[in-house]
Formats: C-alpha cells, structure tokens, sequence
C-alpha cells in the first residue's frame, strides 16, 4: 500500500496546510478547518426546501443503511442534530455545480443555486464521515462525527467523465449502475456509453430488431492471454429499451448525463451482420459478420440514401432515450478501403464534388449532424471527424494526439481532451510483466499509464488563450472493453486512477499537488473497499 508519510520532513507551506485538511477527493477549492465535530444522532434529520428534497432523500438513505438511525426528511427550520441542503442564500457565484459546506459543533448546512451542487455537496459531505458512511448494511461501534470545516466548491471544467465500452464485451445493466455510483462519489458528471462495436451492438432499436437479434451476438472472443485464438463461447447481451431509461433515470438522479456512442461510419461490422443491405454491398469479398478479432475491422456504412434513412431512424429511437445534449457518433478508425472499391461509393463522391475520400467521411458527419441539430441535439465525435474538415457545430474528443485539438481550436470548435497519453485506462497501469506475473486475467491492450501520470494531466495545456480555454470542455478517461470482460475487471483498470482523474477535472490546477492527493488517497481507498470497488492497489512510493 502507498506508504503513508510520503511527505513527512521539509514541506512545502501550502503542503503542510494540506496536511491538517480532511482526505477528500477531488479536492475542494476551497476548505478551512474548524473546532470541534457534529455528532449525527438518532433525532438527527435532513431539513430540505422543495426543490432540494430529493437530494435530501439521496442523503438520508444513505445515512439509514449504515447508521441504522431513521433521518427523516423535513420543511422548515432545522433544529441542532439536524442537517440543512437549501437553495435559500446560495451564492451566485457558486455556478449550477458549485456548493458551500459549513460544519460547526452546532450545525450543518449544504448550499447551492442548483441541485447538482448540492448534490456534490453531499458527496463531501459523506467523505467528511468516516469511510464506513459508503457501506451496503449498517455499521456498529462508529462514531458518526463531522469535523468543522468550511468549504466553498465548485468545479474547474463542466465536462467531467468516464467512457464505458460494452461493445466488446457485454457488461449488465446493474454492474452499469455500478460504475454509475463510483462516479458520483468523484463529482463526474459525464457517462460516455459506448454501445455498438464490430463486435456488438448493444442498445435496443424497435424498428430494426435484428441489430440485436444477430448483432448482439458473436460466435467467440479471444481468449485472456492469447490475442489471435478462439474461446469457441458464444457471447453477447443488450439493454433493452426499458433498461436504458432505468439507466438514464439512475444516472440522473446522480446528476450524471449519459451520453451515448453509435458508431458510424466505421466500427460498424455488427450492424452491418444484421442488415447487409446497408454496407458496401458492391465490394469484392462482402461478407460481413459479427466479428471475433479485436482490431481495426474494413466495413463502413455505404454512403446510400437507405444507409442514412436508416442511421436517422436509429438515431431517432437513441434521443427519445437519452435526454442528453450530446449525442456521440463515433468516427474513429474507419477504414476507407470498401469506399475505394465501392463504385456506388465513388458514385457519391462525384455527385457531392468530393475529391478523396476522407472528404466522404466528412460529408458524411456534416449530413448526421445537420439530422441530429433537427434534433436539437449536437454532435461529438472522435477526433478523425475532421478529415475531410470539421463540421463547424461538431465537438471534438480527442484521443489522439493533440495537434487535433489545437486545430479544432483555432476553428473555434469545442474540444474534450481524452487522449491516449493520460486517459486510457485500458493501458497497464504497472509494469505489464508484473501485472501479467499474477495471471493472464490481469492482461491489458498495452502501454503503462501509472496513477501519477494520470493526475499530472491539464486538459487544458493546449488552449493558446483564455478564449481557447473555455472551447476545453473537459475530460474523460476511457475503460476500453478488449481485455475487460466484467465489471470487476473494469473497476481494477478504472480505479483509482479515475479518482486522479476526478481532482484534475474537478479543481483547479494550481491547487493540485500529487504528494497530497497521495496523502488522502489511503482513506479514499477504504471508502472503495466499503462500496465493493475492485480496484488496483497502487504500488508503495519511495
């Protein structure tokens, strides 16, 4: 376990305040200690206004189960036991994510302008308490105690996310919740649900049942340990519509935005194994299937009337099912061979006097996005969306490098920085020869991307100007599902560098110091293990 005192000795005068501040994560902008503690106590209840009682019942169901105590929510004035979450007297300033906490020996009270801050101020709020407020049954012999402090809080960027890839492997419904849970702990508020692949395709759609009917299914994966073999077991699962609006109003009430992925016009294979007739049919060798390789796979959508009136038919059935402003359309890694050899692809490209066919691509993003802005929706992709030029209305997520995301910049187009540097959380987050030396399970795509790196990451250290800053929505990390066939597998990779990556999204940049983040890290850890979190025990530090 990472050794404690890593900082015992000479500090640094900011450090050494750090060290009497409790063990939140991400760190608050802003937070001051106090004398004395609040002892929560069987009269003890949450003191709501209208629009704050469903934050406060989040809360006092949460106090219930390890407590045991009955935390009733009420209206009016709180009485000395009792915890206040109001809207009344919040700062402007504070933003629609931002709260202010004060605990003294008399009271507690949480205020915000808008609920998603005051539910980010029952999150620290719950990390004030001792690490067994996060259990699933009630806990004896705990002292349920608030230290005095008072933080004022809000968030550095407004895009703050995971991506989950259930395309490669099926991850069920409530294991989703899950990962839901362990991302309202750490303020994100950003779920990016990647869910259709080459090799599945994930999501219910009613007027094409066969997408999930053959698309949801493939004949074998590569088994752990060996890339290029057959495990010869049948594999697959969907959500169901009415599971993906459980999803989404479980989500919600956490004051998380599910953004969904549809693949086009590459990653496409699954889709195609179900409906042929809107892939390039007229290509030598067109046999698709859904596939049993990871990898780049050849088959794009065919650039046909019928291809796009079908895409618009999905899309349609995808927004009546996620609220969200955002609806991601994939874009990466689409091979543009079948287009070379499509005649009915070239075709296209003379009539849209389109010289090349990264030109097609972009065409082709430019007509989903104008479908989607019918929609009142905008589009994000990866960062290969701007081949051909980027669509003007278009977000960027950039994976790759980042001169794509200085290009999307100086065009004036908003970014997400996902890059494979800082956010791939499918790499090795230890050398892969001792991570492999414990058994061919803890296999990983590649690369070594360690706890320290991924906090020392600044979403925005390519923005040339305050202007060019603000385009910086976010960041995300990315659970990539080649090598994580469960949920389990999936918080080992996740965690806790997407807590390091909660503090870099969430507060601001010259508060950070990866010595202190360390310090609380221990504590945080124990709050995982109460939740059930499989996470990666990082390495001693010397």
């Amino acid at each position: 376990m990472i050794v404690a005192l890593l900082v015992a000795g000479s500090v640094a005068g900011g450090l050494a305040r750090d060290l009497a501040l409790p063990a939140v994560i991400p760190k608050p902008q802003k937070m001051e200690t106090g004398e004395g503690v609040f002892k929560l106590s069987a009269k003890s209840r949450i003191c709501a206004d209208r629009p704050s009682r469903a934050t406060a019942e989040y809360l006092a169901e949460r106090l219930r189960v390890v407590t045991g105590y009955p935390f009733k929510v009420a209206s009016g004035k709180p009485d000395s036991d009792d915890i206040l979450i109001t809207t009344k007297d919040a700062h402007a300033a504070l933003g629609d994510e931002g709260y202010e906490l004060t605990v003294t020996s008399q009271s507690t009270a949480i205020r915000a302008v808008k609920q998603a801050g005051a539910f980010h101020g029952v999150q620290t709020l719950l990390q004030l308490l001792p690490p067994q407020a996060f259990a699933k049954t009630k806990v004896e012999g705990v002292a349920w105690e608030l230290p005095a402090v008072q933080i004022e809080d809000q968030p550095r960027f407004k895009w703050r996310g995971m991506m989950l890839d259930v395309g490669r492997h099926f991850i069920p419904k409530e294991d989703v919740k899950r990962m839901i849970d362990a991302m309202a702990l750490h303020k994100l508020n950003m779920f990016h649900w990647h869910l259709t692949e080459d090799q599945g395709w994930r999501i219910e759609i009613k007027k094409y049942p066969k997408l999930t009917e053959v698309g949801a299914w493939r004949a074998s994966s590569p088994p752990y340990g060996n890339r290029n073999a057959n495990d010869g077991q049948r594999h697959g699962g969907f959500y169901t519509q009415e599971e993906v609006k459980e999803v989404v109003a479980y989500a919600a009430a956490r004051h998380i935005t599910v953004v969904p992925e549809i693949e086009m016009p590459g990653h496409a294979a699954a889709a195609i194994a179900s409906y042929p007739e809107f892939g390039n049919t007229d290509v030598p060798g067109f046999s698709p299937r859904v596939v049993t390789r990871w990898g780049v796979q050849p088959y794009t959508f065919a650039p046909r009337e019928e291809t796009f009136r079908f895409l618009e038919d999905v899309l349609t059935e995808v927004c009546a099912l996620f609220p969200s402003k955002y609806i991601h359309i994939g874009g990466d890694e689409a091979p543009k061979t079948q287009w070379k050899q499509s005649a009915c692809a070239q075709e296209a490209m003379k009539r849209e006097g389109l010289k090349t066919e990264e030109e097609l691509q972009s065409w082709f993003i430019r007509r989903i996005g104008k479908f989607l802005e019918s929609k009142n929706r905008r589009l994000i992709g990866w960062d290969e969306i701007q081949e051909g030029g980027l669509p003007k209305t278009a977000t960027m997520m950039v994976w790759r490098d980042a001169k794509w995301a200085k290009h999307a910049l100086a065009l004036g187009n908003d970014v997400v920085m996902a890059t494979t540097s800082h956010t791939y959380l499918d790499y090795y987050q230890a050398k892969s020869e001792s991570e492999l030396a414990r058994g061919n399970e803890f296999e990983a795509i590649g690369g070594f991307l360690p706890l320290e790196k991924v906090y020392s990451y600044n979403p925005a250290f390519v923005a040339e100007n305050p202007a060019q800053e603000k385009q910086i929505l976010g960041t995300q990390g990315q659970v990539w599902g080649e090598y994580v066939k469960d949920v389990n597998k999936a918080q080992y990779m996740a965690f806790p560098r997407v807590s390091a990556l909660a503090e870099v999204a969430w507060t601001p940049q010259a508060h950070r110091n990866y010595q202190d983040f360390l310090r609380r890290l221990p504590t945080h850890l124990q709050r995982l293990d109460q939740m059930g979190v499989k996470y990666f025990k990082p390495e001693p530090t010397e």
